[in-house]
């Protein structure tokens, strides 16, 4: 009877464990090294989207492999944080440099500015991942990149809307859709 009772009392009685609560994500102050190769990288995707917007098939090609070489060489050695942002880093700048790639390899102009709408994402992410501080980044949208009905996105490091999805030369509309699309977001990590 006596356990009987003991049973029924441990049964009812909540077993507390305690639960290991992780910290934040922790990222130091990023080294000129890092800042530099990551500089490389944002001055390469900024040429490639310059060719598209002037419907320029080989230099967006030129600037592609340009950009996946300083994705390669980003210097994740020298950035000082958690060891979940370095992968995370890692992992984004090999999505970048393996879009780079597959962005050489398309056929024409609309595969390529769709290789580089993914070559956005991966590049925002990592900007966020790292929060770079050199510069004020702009995420821009273009509601109709695609057949004027598919959205895509691009950065560029100044608030005028110059839109490589449509560009300069577009058989439609020519120059006068250069200007469409809308600032949805700004990285600006520096301290103030």
């Amino acid at each position: 009877m006596a356990a009987l009772v003991a049973y029924k009392l441990l049964s009812k009685k909540e077993i507390k464990t305690e639960e290991k609560k992780e910290g934040p994500l922790v990222i130091g102050k990023k080294s000129d090294a890092f800042n530099m190769s990551l500089s490389h990288i944002l001055d390469n995707y900024y040429a490639v989207q310059s060719a598209l917007v002037n419907w320029d098939t080989m230099a967006a090609n030129h600037s592609a492999s340009k950009l996946q070489l300083s994705a390669d060489r980003l210097q994740l050695g020298e950035l000082k944080a958690d060891s979940n942002i370095i992968g995370t880093a890692h992992s984004l700048a090999l999505s970048i440099s393996s879009e780079s790639k597959g962005m050489i390899g398309e056929n024409n102009i609309e595969q390529k500015r769709r290789a580089f709408n993914m070559l956005t994402d991966e590049l925002y992410n990592l900007i966020r991942t790292v929060r770079y501080d050199r510069e004020i980044i702009y995420h821009i949208k273009c509601p109709m990149a695609f057949n004027d009905s598919s959205e895509a996105y691009w950065l560029s490091n100044t608030s005028r809307i110059i839109n490589p999805y449509l560009g300069k030369k577009h058989p439609v509309y020519k120059t006068k859709m250069v200007g469409c699309g809308e600032i949805i977001d700004s990285l600006d990590f520096s301290k103030k």
